[in-house]
This record gives structure tokens, C-alpha cells and sequence, in this order.
């Protein structure tokens, strides 16, 4: 068979047998669930809050992605930070598009620049810092979805400075506790 023939017949044979309902099995979906949106989601848009300081903009959410995951954009000045904190149903990935994010996670602490990302996973302790002189953008991706509805929660809390045990309430729902 000559390669031009194979590669015709390759094609044809890959795109027969990796159909989408095949996909999205392969992902944990069920056969049976309604098929997923594309979305194109421009750079300035998302819905954009303030959780406690830090600044983000939802890019994704379970409802785009039937609960498979979160992604949020985070654009914060130096001096933002999330204190050490466990996470017991979800996981991130934290990927520095600008600036520069000192990350804790478990006995490793590190500086992520532009292009660095990191893996923080369900029920390892974890922090984060804005440092340097710029802000920083950070991408965080959550797995499974949900987490958005406790920020957003968090979010509508009256401005000033926050009552903690409220605060601590709303984490404790989504199973996030913060270490003293």
C-alpha cells in the first residue's frame, strides 16, 4: 500500500471510530447526557468578581462543562493572597500568564513566572502570593466544577473587612478548610 493510500485510509478509519459520543464516554459522561457546547470566550469577557481581594473572571463553568471542570481567570496586584487552605473535592491547576505567584503546596514552596503552572491537589495544603512589582494574571483550572458558586457567594459578601466565620461557613460547604 503506498503511504499517500494509507494515510487516506488512516483518516478515514480514525474519524470512523473516534466518534463523539466515543469522546465523551471516554470522559465520564454518560451516552445519554446532552452533547456539550462549543464556546469561543473572548478576552475581555467572562463574569468578573471580587472574591475577598482576589480578582477573577469566570471563563468557564460546570454549566459549560457539565460539571468536568472550572476555569477562572485571576488578575491581582502584588500583596493578593489566599492563606494556607486544604481542598477536599477538587483539585487546580495554577498556570502564571503575567507576573510572578509564590505557591505553597504541601512542604513546597516555589515561585511560578509567565508560562509556569502547577498542580495542587484534593486534600494537600496550599497557598498562593502575588509578588514582584506587576500584577500577576493567573489561570485556574478546578476539577470537578462547582467551586464558582461558593466564589460567587463569597463574592456578595458586604465589602469591608470580611466576617470570617461567615467566611468559613460558606468554605466548610464546599469542603475547603483553612489551616491556623
Amino acid at each position: 500500500m503506498k503511504r499517500k493510500d494509507f494515510i487516506k485510509q488512516g483518516m478515514l478509519v480514525g474519524a470512523t471510530a473516534f466518534s463523539l459520543p466515543a469522546l465523551g464516554h471516554s470522559l465520564g459522561k454518560k451516552p445519554s447526557e446532552s452533547p456539550l457546547d462549543p464556546k469561543i470566550i473572548r478576552n475581555n469577557e467572562g463574569k468578573t468578581i471580587n472574591v475577598l481581594g482576589d480578582v477573577q473572571t469566570f471563563k468557564l463553568t460546570g454549566k459549560d462543562t457539565n460539571g468536568l471542570f472550572t476555569l477562572i481567570e485571576e488578575y491581582n496586584t502584588p500583596g493578593t493572597a489566599i492563606p494556607p487552605h486544604v481542598h477536599t473535592k477538587e483539585d487546580e491547576i495554577f498556570k502564571v500568564l503575567e507576573g510572578e505567584l509564590e505557591l505553597t503546596v504541601g512542604d513546597k514552596t516555589t515561585i511560578l513566572k509567565a508560562g509556569d503552572l502547577a498542580f495542587g491537589p484534593r486534600n494537600i495544603p496550599h497557598s498562593w502570593k502575588v509578588v514582584g512589582n506587576t500584577n500577576a494574571k493567573v489561570i485556574l483550572s478546578v476539577f470537578p466544577a462547582g467551586i464558582e458558586h461558593m466564589f460567587e457567594e463569597l463574592g456578595a459578601l458586604p465589602p469591608g473587612p470580611p466576617d470570617m466565620e461567615k467566611v468559613m461557613e460558606i468554605c466548610a460547604r464546599q469542603g475547603i478548610s483553612f489551616i491556623q
